[in-house]
């Protein structure tokens, strides 16, 4: 007689199949098991509807190695990792691997947080500025060997050369005599050092002596008023006796100057004491240049 039909708590016993026995079903799951047959293939060879009954024949039996997938997860995780490294956003990594969020998350949580992306249009202006940047490079490129050739180009000045450009020098940036306001006297004002330096090297060539130089600070009160006069005597090589009282400027409020910062000096006033001759000198060589370009263009015209 064949034996009773297992039944315990798990009420097994009305899914076995025929007259076959837990046991004996359970020996031919393992022996599948071990062929390396799935669940799901065990379940069609032995006809058991029930998947559950099917995990409990083959329990404590390892699954076969071709229905393990680790690989699979590792791969997808390691992929995961690899396309937040590139700054993939969860979503666009959802979409490429098919994976859940959550699952994303727990593979990349240590990873740092990709910078957020940039739109087309700022790409677009982004690289943009960049051949701007480049543009601008070029041409101040351009610009600065056109200089260099052009300062090349000048050598040494003979004294009639510098003579010739203090005059003008000093005619479009000295004080002149007006009808309106009569006054012969010698006042070069600037805030370029070089100007300065140049105008100094011209009163040189002149025969100015330096005991005849004074000067003056004209510079903003708000700016570093100390600064500028050391700034200044050092320029010119004068000490404070030579200085006449700064000039001051009343700061407005509602100005938006330019001239600010730790390389604002102010302007320096250069004034020749006892300079009326030498003012008539320097009105009398500007008309004598300007009729001699006169007399050039004339003779030019013939």
């Amino acid at each position: 007689m064949n034996e009773p039909q297992r039944r315990d708590g798990d009420g097994l016993g009305g899914l076995l199949q025929g007259s076959a026995t837990y046991e004996q079903l359970r020996e031919k799951a393992i022996a599948l098991r071990r062929e390396g047959l799935s669940l799901r293939q065990i379940r069609d060879r032995l006809k058991v509807s029930n998947s559950n009954l099917v995990r409990r024949l083959v329990e404590g039996e390892p699954p076969p190695a071709w229905t393990r997938r680790p690989n699979a997860k590792d791969d997808l995780r390691a992929k995961a990792r690899e396309l937040r490294r590139e700054g993939r956003t969860y979503d666009e990594i959802q979409l490429e691997l098919g994976v859940s969020k959550g699952s994303i998350s727990l593979w990349v949580r240590d990873l740092p947080k990709p910078e957020p992306r940039r739109s087309r249009s700022e790409q677009a202006q982004l690289a943009g500025r960049a051949r701007w940047d480049h543009e601008l490079q070029v041409r101040d490129e351009e610009r600065q060997q056109v200089k260099r050739a052009a300062a090349e180009r000048i050598g040494e000045l003979s004294d009639r050369e510098l003579f010739l450009v203090g005059v003008g020098l000093y005619w479009a940036e000295g004080t002149k005599s007006k009808p309106y306001r009569m006054g012969e006297s010698v006042v070069f004002i600037n805030s370029d050092p070089d100007m300065i330096k140049m105008f100094l090297a011209w009163l040189g060539l002149l025969g100015v002596a330096r005991e005849r130089l004074r000067f003056r600070v004209q510079i903003h009160e708000s700016a570093d008023v100390p600064g500028a006069q050391q700034y200044w005597s050092d320029l010119v090589g004068a000490g404070p006796s030579a200085f006449d009282k700064t000039t001051l400027k009343k700061h407005n409020p509602k100005t938006v100057r330019k001239n600010t910062g730790s390389e604002y000096h102010g302007c320096l006033a250069v004034r020749v004491r006892q300079g009326a001759d030498l003012y008539r000198r320097i009105e009398g060589s500007w008309y004598g240049i300007v009729e001699a370009v006169v007399a050039t263009d004339d003779q030019m015209s013939v």
